[in-house]
């Protein structure tokens, strides 16, 4: 099997193109391969694959075995990866995702390969039992939480994977480690969930920290980012345009008032290419 490994602001991913579907194996395959000691070392696993629907289409294996539904750094390692490998010589084109239906993407390109990629990511889902939680409130927004004793605030955003936002005083060196798995994990959360640690700086700058549903801490979450901007909206605390500083790096979020959509800019890169054998 030949694979690329490919990060977005460090967050990264074997990546495999050419496949029909995923193999009957995948979940053992994500498992094994993702191992950062006994294997490639990674994030997660993706797969490019044909669509019906759109351009191509983009599935994800967590490192633990379990199958997320939208990723958006990875959607933007496999907008570069197609473009350029020479799938495709388009600069806007479409990605289908198991939970976000088919995103629209826009390339930017310098001598001939992509720089930065801008994401339509669809419109936020704001209903508590739609994101999913088990709250029946639409919006979802300053709820509690309580792990091991401890009260958390939190407002509840899918972007079509499960996210909760919880602002603190120091983002940057949040205990990622203790309280992340607790949250992931809560009854609240009937498909776990991903966890956000945000502090924000200004009304067009906010510092955030990740703890991935079946992946861990990891250097940048692009669906969490983009629930983070919304979630700072809602609460009152940026404006619809932000940049969220990540672990890894920067990703500058749009919420459009005009179409209610978010958009996120970004770039990816290639590591290297192998084969499995």
């Amino acid at each position: 099997m030949e694979f690329t490994k490919m990060h977005g602001l460090g967050n990264d991913f074997i990546v495999v193109a050419g496949e029909q579907k995923l193999p009957d194996n995948v979940a053992d395959l994500a498992i094994q391969l993702c191992n950062r000691f006994f294997g490639i070392g990674a994030d997660g696993l993706v797969y490019i694959l044909p669509s019906d629907n759109a351009d191509f289409k983009m599935r994800i294996i967590n490192s633990d075995g379990s199958e997320a539904e939208q990723c958006g750094n990875a959607i933007r390692c496999v907008a570069k990866y197609v473009y350029d490998n020479g799938l495709t010589s388009k600069t806007d084109l479409t990605i289908e995702t198991l939970g976000a239906g088919v995103q629209p993407v826009q390339l930017t390109t310098e001598q001939g390969k992509v720089a930065q990629v801008t994401v339509d990511m669809g419109r936020p889902i704001l209903n508590g039992l739609d994101v999913p939680t088990t709250i029946d409130a639409n919006p979802v927004i300053g709820h509690s939480v309580t792990v091991d004793g401890r009260e958390f605030s939190f407002t509840a955003v899918s972007m079509g994977n499960p996210h909760c936002v919880i602002y603190v005083d120091d983002a940057a060196n949040f205990d990622l480690a203790t309280w992340g798995p607790k949250l992931e994990k809560h009854p609240l959360f009937p498909r776990k969930i991903n966890v956000e640690f945000a502090k924000v700086n200004s009304r067009n700058q906010v510092d955030m920290r990740v703890w991935e549903r079946g992946a861990g801490p990891t250097l940048a979450c692009g669906t969490g980012a983009c629930a983070t901007l919304v979630s700072s909206v809602l609460n009152g605390l940026t404006d619809r345009k932000a940049t969220i500083s990540l672990a890894g790096g920067d990703l500058l979020i749009d919420w459009n008032e005009d179409n209610d959509r978010i958009y996120m800019t970004g770039p990816a890169a290639f590591v290297f290419t192998g084969k499995l054998v």
